[in-house]
């Protein structure tokens, strides 16, 4: 299991990597460009072969993420135009990046309801991947169920992934504080949501986790992370993904509010002590 969390890229690729092995991460994630934007961004080719050089030296792993105001399910011609250019482009950054794949949201179907939402949200996904055929996949994001959001339960997502024309090409992120605040899981139920992603074959496809505690309360559908343990999901709760074996080939990012990424440090620190306590807990070495 990689332990990381969420690094500006602001100042390129090579730099962003630099402050995640200086944090002490093992793994990483930046945004592909601004994520309040769909403004077009330039590759640059240089600091991105720097940047996947210190990643392979150090042996970290990268997950990318889309801009949040993305919205695959969008009626809007225009706006499913605008929707494909710029998600085409993540993935191509992705690529030179070295990712493991780019998070996206899924969509919000904005009062066209959930049947036309999903519908078109496949839609784009197809419209999107047929014209991408390399190695990053897309990976859908559980949402919290704010709103219109689509994509809340693991059925959900291992449908829409089906109904696409390139399941081959999609993959999953999971969001323990989206999972919580969505009412799909709670401390005492974890066991039975590993069950579920194992059976619906979920888990084959997941690449990555964002390992959030929630501030808002247990199917309050709202997006609030908090930091590990502080929040409403608790650290025993979100302990259990950091001791499952079923997880352990996996990055786990922090996404948790900070003022500066240099707060990550110690909550990476207490993440390896919970993941420690509980593989001796179990028995386990780790």
């Amino acid at each position: 299991m990689k332990i990381g969390c969420h690094i500006s890229v602001g100042r390129g690729l090579e730099q962003a990597v630099l402050r995640a092995i200086e944090l002490g991460a093992e793994s990483l994630q930046v945004f592909t460009k601004n994520p309040r934007g769909l403004r077009p961004k330039k590759i640059d080719h240089q600091d991105a072969t720097k940047g996947v050089d210190l990643l392979q030296k150090h042996d970290l792993t990268l997950v990318c993420h889309t801009p949040y105001i993305t919205n695959l399910s969008t009626p809007k011609p225009d706006l499913q135009e605008v929707t494909i250019r710029s998600i085409l482009e993540d993935l191509h950054i992705a690529e030179a990046y070295g990712s493991v794949g780019a998070v996206v949201h899924c969509g919000k179907h904005v009062g066209e309801g959930e049947e036309y939402g999903t519908k078109r949200m496949v839609e784009t996904l197809d419209l999107i991947l047929e014209q991408y055929d390399g190695p990053v996949k897309l990976l859908l994001e559980n949402t919290a169920g704010q709103g219109s959001e689509l994509g809340l339960t693991i059925r959900d997502l291992m449908e829409i992934r089906a109904a696409t024309r390139f399941p081959e090409k999609i993959g999953f992120c999971f969001d323990t504080c989206h999972a919580f605040a969505a009412g799909q899981w709670r401390g005492e139920t974890f066991d039975e949501l590993l069950e579920e992603m194992e059976r619906t074959g979920y888990l084959e496809h997941l690449v990555a986790i964002h390992f959030n505690d929630s501030k808002a309360p247990f199917a309050s559908r709202k997006d609030r992370h908090e930091k590990i343990g502080k929040g409403e999901i608790g650290s025993e709760a979100l302990a259990k993904f950091l001791v499952s074996d079923k997880l352990q080939h996996l990055p786990v990012v922090l996404e948790t509010p900070v003022e500066d990424e240099r707060e990550y440090a110690d909550e990476m620190v207490y993440l390896h002590e919970l993941r420690r306590e509980g593989l001796a807990a179990a028995g386990q070495e780790g």
